[in-house]
């Protein structure tokens, strides 16, 4: 039990938040110190509606290929992936150059020299759609939880591409508890958990075209999608250059896996320098 809060993983032995103090390119000071302080803020109407529309375009036909795959498994589900529910469509950016240079463009480049440092990788990216009439809300997680990453604080990007309400599933958070590092996750039938009914959640709702910028340590949660529409969001992760994913293994055994795959986690920013990358895809990564 950490001394302040709820049990920390078992890997999170010596964990101490790193401030930001600028200069800053793209966020305020009074959203760095929201970000140190509370673990998470929005930038609001962050894309242009134009750029809204060639985002969710691109990422549809994707998604809907991955609902028809869910449908055909038994149970119409796979892991937390659950057909006419919810869809985790992983790894776009290698199906599609838009979405490429979408993750490393200069608004993103310049949030990661913000808040990551002068070099960055992308780590993850994926949609994850909330369809009408989904009951069960997301259980209480850290990024971090998912998959132990050392340095355990990164940096995700929750882009609305549809408005994100309290009716339809917007995100929750618990302030704070990002500062204690990675917190200790027990398995469920509907993902992954370290909190259950925290004190102090707040809703953080957001506009399309908003992103609700936090911590890979700050617990978050979202709610059930009780309209008649689907709820769309782009989940896009970034790390630090030399980030790894460490794996335990039978007899006390841990593994460094290096979250450098070129073809998904690639390099953003170099030495402070963006890495960008060609907008139009050619024809044989089209959907």
């Amino acid at each position: 039990m950490s001394p302040a809060g709820p049990p920390v993983h078992e890997l999170n032995t010596s964990f101490s938040w790193a401030e930001h103090t600028g200069p800053f390119r793209a966020v305020t000071p009074a959203q760095a110190r929201r970000y140190d302080e509370e673990g998470f803020f929005v930038l609001e109407d962050a894309l242009a509606p134009a750029e809204l529309e060639a985002l969710v375009e691109a990422i549809d036909p994707f998604e809907a290929r991955q609902e028809e795959a869910l449908r055909a498994m038994e149970g119409g589900r796979f892991f937390i992936a659950r057909a006419d529910e919810i869809t985790f469509t992983t790894h776009l950016v290698v199906r599609s150059a838009l979405l490429r240079h979408f993750t490393s463009s200069a608004l993103f480049a310049d949030v990661c020299a913000d808040l990551i440092g002068p070099d960055v990788r992308l780590y993850w990216d994926q949609a994850v759609y909330k369809k009408p009439g989904t009951a069960s809300p997301f259980p209480w997680h850290q990024d971090n939880g998912y998959a132990f990453v050392e340095p355990q604080q990164y940096l995700t990007c929750w882009v609305a591409l549809t408005d994100a309400t309290e009716e339809n599933g917007c995100p929750w958070v618990v302030p704070g508890l990002h500062r204690l590092g990675t917190l200790a996750h027990e398995y469920s039938d509907i993902g992954f958990v370290c909190l259950h009914d925290p004190e102090h959640a707040v809703a953080v709702p957001a506009s399309a075209g908003s992103i609700v910028v936090f911590s890979s340590l700050t617990p978050h949660s979202t709610g059930p999608n009780r309209t008649d529409a689907v709820r769309k969001a782009y989940i896009v992760q970034f790390a630090p250059t030399g980030a790894a994913v460490i794996r335990g293994e039978p007899g006390g055994v841990t593994t460094r896996v290096t979250a450098d795959d070129e073809s998904r986690q690639y390099e953003v920013l170099r030495a402070g320098a963006p890495i960008t990358r060609p907008a139009h895809p050619p024809a044989a990564v089209r959907p």
